[in-house]
């Protein structure tokens, strides 16, 4: 087990704390974090897309011209896919993109994530960021102590005053252990777990029986 040193929001050392091997120290295998991601990337995406095919697009009820003796092509709609203001072929429709991942591998894939930033040196737990009140400022004050550029900041719970202080902050994200997932791990180079919500990440992976 790895015993990592727990900081107040000043980053001056308040103790140690011991993180579990089988979370925090698990064989990293990129080609399951990259279908993760695929995967929550893939769920992301709205689906909406679309395009009017013939039997959307207005007009085309009367043939433009006789079939024969005018010396031009044959035409039966002047909604046909060559025709200016006609429809589209072939076209994207609504569609959902997103794909199953079976839930160990949903979990293995969280748990490689937390151990690639403790591998990379950079996980730091904070032991909490108390603020006197909703203010970016406060929180910028307690980034920059922390050294925080671009960084996931996990707390155990949803706090208000903390979440309206550091939403006007570029680069920084505040999550809770539960809304924990892969994708907003990897796209920041720093993790920040509070305290308290070690116990809520812990508690996460024994319901899931992992």
């Amino acid at each position: 087990m790895a015993t990592v040193k727990v900081y107040d929001q000043n980053k001056q050392e308040s103790g140690e704390v011991t993180l579990a091997s089988d979370v925090f120290e698990v064989e990293v295998r990129p080609e399951i974090l990259h279908l993760v991601v695929r995967a929550q990337m893939a769920a992301k995406r709205a689906g909406t897309h679309m395009v009017k095919t013939r039997a959307l697009v207005s007009g085309g009820g009367v043939k433009p011209w006789k079939q024969k003796g005018t010396g031009r092509a044959r035409a039966g709609s002047n909604r046909s896919p060559v025709w200016r203001g006609g429809a589209v072929i072939f076209g994207p429709s609504p569609r959902d993109y997103s794909f199953k991942v079976n839930s160990k591998v949903r979990t293995l894939a969280l748990k490689m994530a937390l151990s690639s930033r403790l591998a990379e040196d950079s996980l730091l737990v904070v032991k909490e960021i108390a603020l006197p009140e909703a203010k970016t400022k406060h929180f910028a004050k307690v980034a920059a102590a922390l050294g925080l550029t671009k960084a996931l900041i996990v707390a155990p719970g949803a706090d208000e005053t903390l979440c309206r202080s550091a939403r006007n902050i570029p680069g920084l994200t505040l999550t809770t252990a539960d809304n924990l997932s892969v994708l907003e791990i990897l796209r920041h180079k720093q993790l920040v777990l509070l305290e308290g919500a070690l116990e809520t990440v812990a508690a996460r992976f024994a319901r899931k029986g992992a």
